[in-house]
């Protein structure tokens, strides 16, 4: 280590050999029009809202902050024989604003799968040179289904209510406004025809097992839902087009489901008759679970799902769930399924972890489903706020990966075979990770997905990768495949490198993180990767685990069962690490710009003396002559770029540095004694030049090798490109010499372009 900072030197002699050769340069132009403020520094206050007294500028929850809730008590009726669901409702919608409210506005998501839906059109659709038929019919030739809400009525004590369906909005009218405080009841009733989620790629649906005429459902978006009245919209009314989730309001639920009386089914809520709709087996294993931390206790099995299959009762059994502080309701319901159960241990409280699956998943999931649940919740909870509620979890369907508060789907099977590759075992793991992190996010953190899908997919895939991460060190076997064993998880998503291809793909098809999701072309790369990626860097590069940690956690519980927007997020991660990230969030999620950061140059600099001929010889190369008959510089020493234009071709025998002058010599009347004793001279002294082709401004992670083999990190900090963004020059003063450098060693900043990230001597 060098016990002086040798770039103080450097400045004083360079400082000192310059004076000579400074030139004034005027940068006034009469022809050059002046600019705004483009600085990739520059505060954040043109794109972020005013604060106020519902978010403050900290990012917290303002003195003054409101919102809406809705509570619902349902009774629904699953029909296994038609798939078809019915319902009716009682929403009490509780108008917490200072506003008067003249009507209300429900959402009706399953209209997007009506017959008449705007939906079917709103993409672009073309030929192949050569198409299959069974491409062709199944593109732009469907069968035809007509599954949006059928509703009955809307009522308010029994008197019909005025309303209006736009697609997939319902506007209620009031028979007077909704004053501040109050709150109003009505009941809607309804029904809609269940859609085969395989075929049609929906979040909500059946999945039909022809080989034992049987059918397992995941039931969601299924009965109309208040939209969200907040400070930033007035009513958040985007329609539901299929790409875009939900914004939702909190709420209590109070559920009753009719299904065939031999299914198994879980839902979002605490069950409220477990006793009555529970087998006395069933009702042992369930508290046998209670008490197993570690290993899943089957509470239904395979063989009495198989039995169930067979016989198909027609009776039905009614399933009554609650639900406390939640923004949806989702079930899962088939005779098909086989359950298991853990519980975990999060904070001072037990939450049970469950897996439902049918037969066809069982190789996998009675190994992983539960435990991977398990995991995540231990793992964001470690990150965010202890997991609330009082359980979690995870269904098995096709080609399903989806959301909801206590319950999600999830892929990953088998094949016909019975055989498992690596990359669905993972996979597996990676989803149900995924889907049961969404509790969090936005579950409980309530974001608004419709206009923002970054802020629950990405936040939610960010600790995913934290959560796969630690979920392969803590089951190591999961790594172990059949054709290698893995050293690390391997997430699809978090890695810098991971994200490189789309950052540098074709602009036109890539745009700015804060977009809308109906709007983004790449929605997987853009909402989830992308984000994942610059909040791992934000994380391990930038401000460093301890701080990023802190902030983070401060976001969740500052914004747990509330409602917050981007900038809330944002300011909130600076208020909570004193960290200015303006350019951070202008850089990666209000623009598509990229990374490129490359050496452009390397000079070295020799000190040379006017007594000596090779000195004299070296200054008039720069203009200076008879050096040693000038009083201003007779005697003066001088460090000479050895690498400029002007040095070319120069004869200097082995190494320039070795026969300089003594650099210790000119520096005693700078330094006392004492102070002499503690520097050590520099032996090489270079002048590098880092530019920066890409538009995203980060930290310059540099490597320094030496000829003797040895090498070092240094780590500038983002700073170092406020005033120049297109290139910076740094003096290095070291002891050994350096034969090489290279830019981001270890991949940290998902820089595009590696060729210019590295120079040799």
């Amino acid at each position: 280590m060098q016990k002086k900072n040798f770039l103080n030197l450097f400045i004083i002699f360079l400082t000192l050999g310059q004076m000579g050769f400074a030139q004034q340069k005027s940068f006034y132009n009469k022809d050059e029009e002046g600019h705004t403020n483009q600085n990739k520094f520059r505060q954040l206050y043109d794109e972020f809202a005013t604060p106020n007294i519902y978010r403050t500028a900290s990012g917290a929850p303002g003195h003054a902050y409101y919102q809406n809730t809705a509570d619902y008590v349902m009774d629904i009726t699953l029909d296994d024989e038609k798939a078809e669901i019915y319902g009716e409702e009682t929403i009490t919608y509780t108008n917490n604003s200072p506003d008067q409210l003249r009507y209300l506005w429900v959402q009706l998501d399953q209209n997007v799968r009506s017959k008449d839906s705007k939906a079917h059109d709103r993409n672009s659709s073309s030929f192949a040179p050569i198409t299959k038929v069974e491409s062709f019919a199944s593109q732009h030739m469907p069968k035809e289904f007509d599954g949006g809400f059928n509703i009955e009525y809307v009522k308010q004590n029994g008197q019909d209510l005025d309303y209006i369906i736009n697609f997939t909005m319902m506007r209620v009218e009031l028979p007077e406004p909704l004053k501040s405080g109050e709150s109003f009841e009505f009941s809607i009733k309804w029904n809609y025809k269940l859609i085969d989620h395989t075929i049609n790629n929906d979040r909500s649906g059946y999945e039909y097992f022809e080989k034992d005429d049987n059918r397992a459902y995941v039931i969601a978006q299924f009965f109309p839902r208040m939209a969200v009245y907040n400070d930033k919209e007035g009513w958040q009314n985007y329609q539901f087009w299929g790409a875009g989730e939900y914004a939702l309001p909190f709420g209590n639920y109070d559920v009753k489901i009719t299904v065939p009386s031999d299914h198994i089914m879980d839902a979002t809520g605490e069950l409220q008759n477990r006793k009555k709709v529970f087998s006395r087996t069933m009702m042992e294993r369930f508290e046998e679970a209670k008490k197993s931390f570690d290993e899943p206790v089957v509470i239904v099995n395979e063989e009495e799902a198989i039995d169930a299959e067979k016989n198909m009762s027609r009776r039905t059994k009614t399933w009554e769930y609650k639900a406390e502080n939640v923004r949806d309701f989702a079930f899962a319901s088939s005779r098909k399924f086989i359950w298991d159960m853990m519980n975990v241990k999060i904070g001072d409280k037990e939450v049970m972890a469950a897996s439902l699956y049918p037969k066809e998943g069982k190789a996998l999931w009675e190994k992983w489903g539960t435990r991977a649940v398990a995991s995540t919740l231990k793992t964001f909870s470690k990150h965010t706020f202890d997991y609330p509620y009082h359980k979690a979890v995870a269904v098995h369907a096709k080609d399903q990966g989806m959301e909801y508060p206590m319950i999600s789907w999830n892929h990953g099977r088998p094949d016909e075979n019975g055989n498992i590759s690596d990359k669905v075992r993972t996979g597996m793991v990676s989803v149900i990770i995924h889907e049961t992190g969404h509790n969090f996010f936005p579950m409980i953190v309530n974001s608004d997905e419709r206009q923002w899908g970054w802020m629950d997919e990405g936040l939610n895939t960010f600790l995913q990768y934290l959560t796969e991460q630690n979920f392969g060190k803590e089951y190591p076997e999961i790594l172990k495949g059949k054709k290698q064993t893995l050293d690390k998880f391997p997430s699809r998503r978090g890695e810098p490198s991971k994200i490189v291809n789309y950052m540098k793909g074709d602009q036109e098809d890539i745009v700015p993180i804060m977009t809308n999701p109906e709007n983004v072309k790449q929605l997987g790369n853009n909402a989830y990767g992308k984000t994942t990626t610059a909040l791992n860097i934000l994380r391990e590069t930038v401000m460093g685990p301890e701080l990023f940690d802190y902030a983070f956690k401060e976001y969740a519980q500052r914004w747990m069962f509330k409602h917050p927007t981007p900038e809330d997020f944002f300011r909130t991660m600076e208020d909570a690490s004193g960290v200015d990230l303006d350019w951070f969030w202008r850089g990666w999620f209000y623009t598509t710009d990229y990374v490129d950061i490359g050496v452009e140059s390397v000079s070295r600099y020799v000190l040379t003396s006017t007594p000596t001929e090779e000195g004299k010889a070296l200054l008039k190369r720069f203009g200076i002559r008879n050096p040693d008959k000038n009083p201003k510089t007779k005697n003066s020493v001088y460090l000479i770029d050895l690498d400029s234009d002007k040095s070319k071709n120069l004869k200097t025998e082995g190494n320039p540095f070795k026969n300089a002058p003594n650099l210790q010599e000119y520096l005693k009347e700078y330094y006392s004694e004492d102070e002499m004793k503690e520097i050590e001279m520099p032996k090489f002294i270079y002048e590098v030049t880092f530019n920066k082709p890409g538009g995203l401004v980060m930290p310059l992670i540099v490597k320094y090798t030496y000829a003797d083999e040895t090498s070092e990190i240094k780590r500038y900090p983002v700073q170092v490109w406020r005033k120049n963004d297109k290139a910076v020059t740094k003096a290095i003063l070291s002891l050994k010499e350096i034969v090489k450098i290279e830019i981001d060693p270890k991949a940290e900043t998902a820089d595009v372009n590696l060729e210019n990230n590295v120079w040799t001597k």
